[in-house]
């Protein structure tokens, strides 16, 4: 259905998409739970479930943000606590070796969110409204999730498996911070690379998910071009922030306060 719409004409992708067009896409998760079944890969259920929950859940979100979009734009600072909230809890599981990581989380993906969004409507970049605030809000809680366990997992791993070193070094008198100095680069570096390798390759690898709707809404390529560079430009000023609060607080909480490695650390085989 959407193919013969697309063959009429740009204009045509502005139309809704029917629960019918849904459904009809279903075809391409059963082809995928075909394929793991031929190949014995064991993800049929997790794909089916996968399938069903987002379905739940983005109709759910659906409900909601049209509730929020009219007129009950003061819901915008509780529609964005719980991404972060939910995103915090993620990436501080992932993180669960780093003492504190729930904490770290949501300390760097908040400052992430709110710096990011507040240079953005500084600027009048963006218009205040739940319209323009809620959907990039999601974008940068998200990038700013996986930096977070990415700068907070690497730093926490490095120095386990660095801990003579770093103790060497502490015990010639350097603090925690220049002791782990070569390894908090590393753990900053490692987390803002993703990043930045996608925006090399933006529209020579991909078109990114927000210039491929504007396009398929049958907005002009070069104002959705526009969008997307500011999206990327947007994403990376808040993994910037999310690494440098998520590496610093981590650094932290890895060290005692007699600039000595956490008990746990002291513990890893080398």
């Amino acid at each position: 259905m959407m193919l013969a719409a697309a063959a009429a004409g740009p204009a045509a992708f502005s139309g809704p998409v029917s629960f019918g067009d849904v459904a009809l896409s279903l075809v391409l998760v059963a082809i995928a739970i075909g394929v793991s079944r031929w190949q014995r890969v064991g993800l049929e259920g997790d794909m089916a479930v996968a399938t069903v929950r987002s379905f739940v859940q983005l109709l759910a979100v659906g409900y909601v943000l049209n509730f929020v979009f009219g007129g009950h734009g003061w819901l915008t600072v509780v529609a964005l606590g719980v991404m972060v909230a939910s995103a915090s809890l993620t990436s501080g599981s992932r993180a669960r070796r780093v003492p504190g990581s729930r904490v770290i989380a949501a300390a760097a993906i908040s400052t992430a969110a709110v710096a990011t969004l507040g240079v953005l409507v500084a600027l009048r970049i963006v218009p205040v409204s739940a319209r323009a605030i809620i959907p990039l809000g999601s974008m940068i809680v998200t990038s700013a999730m996986n930096t977070t366990s990415l700068v907070t997992t690497r730093l926490r791993d490095d120095l386990a498996a660095s801990r003579r070193e770093v103790e060497a070094r502490l015990s010639l008198a350097q603090s925690s911070r220049q002791a782990a100095l070569q390894w908090h680069r590393a753990a900053l570096r490692s987390a803002m690379i993703p990043t930045v390798d996608q925006t090399k390759v933006v529209g020579l690898v991909a078109l990114p998910g927000a210039m491929t709707g504007m396009i398929l809404a049958g907005a002009s390529p070069l104002t959705a071009i526009r969008l997307q560079l500011v999206v990327m430009y947007m994403l990376l000023g808040g993994n910037a922030f999310a690494a440098l609060v998520g590496a610093e607080l981590a650094l932290r909480r890895l060290f005692t306060p007699s600039h000595q490695l956490v008990r746990s650390l002291r513990r890893t085989p080398a």
